[in-house]
């Protein structure tokens, strides 16, 4: 007997329900609605492999609504993917189950990111589809032809981060992305018509999206609309009228549905509406046959592009970028040894770009953009022209005064492979910035994020543009390497460092001032160590002077006069203290000094968390206020941090 749609959705409800009630935690009722929606774009449109889930060219999905993670856990489970198991479900939001509360891609083959905080994976996947268009200029329609589908909820499109996303995706005008939107009326607080009014289609048209509505209920109709957006040159939005817990008698079109279990009676309810007589986690052989057969069907086109991956010309090339391996060659070196014949006096911004123009000709992975700063951020190169809808194969976005939509997108184009992003902003707007700065750290995605005009070195923009508490909060982040380079030097190590770290993000903190070269020796990137002794003491060793990026300069400049008085100084330099943590404890002992030796930390920002190393015995110079409008060598003064106002302060505490 032939399996029906709406027994196979039932499957997906059924699972919903039966694994939250179980966790006695979950949100079962974005599932319930969106089912019939799922199982239309899993049947008929979708491309996917569950035998080889990291298959190239499959097509990417991304649930954006992460609350409603068992319609993820359950679509893969029934398709035929290795995991989750019917156990791991039973097991849904428990320390042994890789079927987490919200979709996590390091846990699960399927998952192409992570998701939860609303709005960001539907701007994540604004980057898979950036991504997905421009290898498809490189490398053609043969290796690179698929699209990226988005199941997104009222909040994900209430989120500022949307508004930035919507944006950048028309004016792009990513056709490959169809985003198919819960439309079901419902948030925790109640209807939408509580917190809004807005025209969300209106607003899609007008960002150049093509829009199309359907019963979210109704098979032919979803087909018919995902028909439409499918042809549709534009990114589409699909709106899918939906009710939200559908099948629960009493509670079906309420927020009691969105984020907890629907209790035993509700339950025995819902198995009555819905026809549904089987025990908790029993899903029948015939309907979970359909289901896969239904997960086979990917594997011939699979097996038709394999085919033409092994007679292409670009193959190997094609194949190294997918896999994130970085090619062989000595174009960094080079770079730097070039650089150690005459080091420059230049801003570590500056810097940056210089090593980026070797960078980004030796790989043609890099892909760049600013958020409306190119000429601050220095992230434009030679090599990297724009890539706009009339020339995808170009390596630079303008992002415009989209800071969190260009960070997401980051994490996109980072996630969907093939390329290694980078993009900057000034390092204040790393607030805005920060939530997709965590979910790049939290999923390991390899992102570059330059970060220029770092402390009140930027002079006269004032507090509002000053960082004082940026870069030490994002030191917090855990698996996020921050680096503060003190020279033209050491931002070319920093950058080789930061590419070639294929397992997590990494932020470079620029300076807008020039900076004195410090380093000549360019034999071993000292960076990599995270700290490393720039001078070593002449006198007796009495102090160690901890500093980084443009603080290493003064401390260079209070080391002399401290060995002028007979005092000997060793400088450190700590371009990375993430790195530096990393190194056994012999090394940072060593490093630091041992008893009788004053440790002194000196950076133009917080001094929170330098105790870490200085001990509370120790110096920390830095500025635990917001910073002024001047000009920067009246805020150096004001602020304490020159070496007339350290240096005194040094010699009566060693005495």
């Amino acid at each position: 007997m032939t399996v029906s749609e709406k027994h196979m959705a039932n499957a997906i409800r059924a699972l919903a329900m039966d694994a939250v009630e179980a966790a006695n935690s979950g949100h079962p009722g974005m599932p319930m609605g969106m089912a019939d929606v799922a199982t239309v774009l899993f049947s008929d449109f979708l491309k996917f492999d569950p035998k080889v889930p990291k298959w190239a060219d499959r097509d990417r999905f991304v649930l954006s609504a992460g609350h409603g993670s068992m319609l993820i856990y359950s679509l893969l489970h029934l398709t035929g993917y290795a995991r989750p198991t019917l156990e791991d479900i039973r097991n849904f939001r428990q320390l042994s189950s890789p079927c987490a509360g919200h979709p996590e891609n390091f846990k699960l083959e399927g998952v192409e990111t992570t998701t939860g905080p609303l709005g960001q994976g539907f701007a994540t996947a604004v980057g898979m589809a950036v991504a997905e268009r421009h290898l498809n200029a490189l490398f053609g329609d043969d290796l690179v032809d698929h699209k990226t589908w988005v199941i997104a909820g009222d909040g994900c499109l209430m989120e500022g981060i949307n508004h930035e996303a919507v944006g950048l995706a028309g004016h792009l005008g990513l056709g490959r992305l169809n985003v198919l939107w819960d439309d079901n009326g419902i948030t925790i607080d109640g209807k939408t018509d509580l917190s809004t009014s807005e025209d969300i289609p209106a607003r899609y048209r007008a960002s150049g999206w093509h829009v199309v509505s359907c019963d979210g209920h109704d098979f032919a109709d979803i087909r018919k609309a995902l028909s439409e957006a499918e042809a549709d040159p534009r990114p589409s939005l699909v709106a899918c009228k939906t009710i939200i817990g559908y099948g629960a008698p009493t509670k079906q079109g309420t927020s009691a549905t969105h984020g907890a279990p629907l209790g035993d009676e509700e339950i025995a309810g819902t198995r009555a509406a819905l026809g549904w007589d089987h025990d908790p986690f029993v899903i029948p052989e015939d309907i979970l046959e359909s289901w896969r057969q239904l997960g086979e069907k990917g594997a011939a086109a699979h097996a038709e592009w394999d085919k033409r991956l092994s007679g292409h010309a670009q193959a190997g090339e094609f194949q190294r970028r997918m896999a994130g391996e970085l090619p062989d060659g000595r174009a960094m070196q080079d770079y730097l040894e070039s650089l150690a014949k005459d080091p420059p006096k230049v801003a570590t911004r500056k810097a940056s770009e210089m090593a980026l123009g070797a960078i980004t000709e030796a790989l043609p992975e890099m892909l760049g953009g600013s958020a409306d700063l190119t000429g601050s951020n220095n992230t434009k190169t030679s090599s990297t022209k724009p890539l706009t809808k009339d020339d995808y194969s170009g390596r630079y976005i303008y992002y415009g005064i989209r800071e969190f939509g260009m960070a997401a997108a980051m994490n996109g184009m980072a996630l969907h492979g093939g390329i290694i992003p980078y993009g900057g902003t000034f390092l204040v707007f790393t607030d805005y910035c920060r939530g997709a700065m965590r979910l790049s750290a939290i999923q390991n995605a390899r992102v570059v994020y330059v970060m220029t005009h770092d402390s009140i070195g930027l002079g006269e923009d004032g507090p509002t543009h000053q960082p004082i508490e940026h870069v030490q909060s994002l030191r917090l982040m855990p698996n996020m390497q921050v680096f503060r380079p003190a020279d033209a030097i050491e931002t070319a190590e920093c950058w080789a460092l930061a590419i070639k770290r294929a397992d997590g993000p990494s932020t470079l903190a620029l300076t807008r001032q020039g900076l004195p070269p410090l380093r000549h020796d360019v034999s071993v990137n000292l960076c990599e160590k995270g700290g490393y002794r720039l001078k070593a003491a002449d006198a007796e060793k009495r102090v160690v002077l901890i500093a980084t990026g443009s603080e290493v300069s003064l401390a260079m400049d209070i080391a002399a006069k401290l060995e002028a008085a007979g005092h000997g100084a060793d400088v450190v330099s700590m371009p990375c203290t993430e790195l530096f943590d990393a190194q056994s404890a012999d090394y940072r002992q060593e490093l630091l000094g041992g008893d009788g030796v004053l440790r002194v930390s000196i950076e133009a920002g917080t001094t929170f968390g330098w105790e870490r190393y200085t001990g509370l015995d120790g110096l920390r110079f830095g500025i635990d206020s917001f910073g002024a409008s001047a000009p920067i060598e009246d805020l150096y003064a004001h602020f304490g941090l020159t070496v007339d106002a350290i240096t005194p302060q040094i010699l009566e505490k060693i005495g």
